[in-house]
């Protein structure tokens, strides 16, 4: 199983945009296959910050699904990223 979590930090007032944009990518992977789970949420203490939890079958799974997710103009609002990649079998 791959885990894929962490947090981003949002241009400032940017953060609903930000997931409002994130529902299709939301909707791609939890019907693609080995998607296990897949959340994009607000964090509730930080305005800028959304947190990010992934969990894959596999990393075949994963490696399936990338290039699906946050496009070139959502990516604009990310100012930065501590996201993890996790193999725990």
């Amino acid at each position: 199983m791959i885990i894929v979590a962490g947090h981003l930090k949002i241009a400032t007032g940017s953060r609903e945009d930000f997931l409002e944009r994130s529902l299709d990518a939301i909707g791609t992977a939890r019907t693609a296959p080995g998607c296990l789970d897949y959340s994009v949420s607000p964090d509730p203490i930080d305005v800028d910050r959304v947190n990010v939890c992934e969990i894959w079958r596999d990393a075949d799974a994963l490696e399936a699904f990338r290039g699906s997710g946050i496009d070139d103009a959502q990516g604009l609002l990310v100012v930065a990223a501590a996201v993890g990649q996790f193999d725990v079998n």
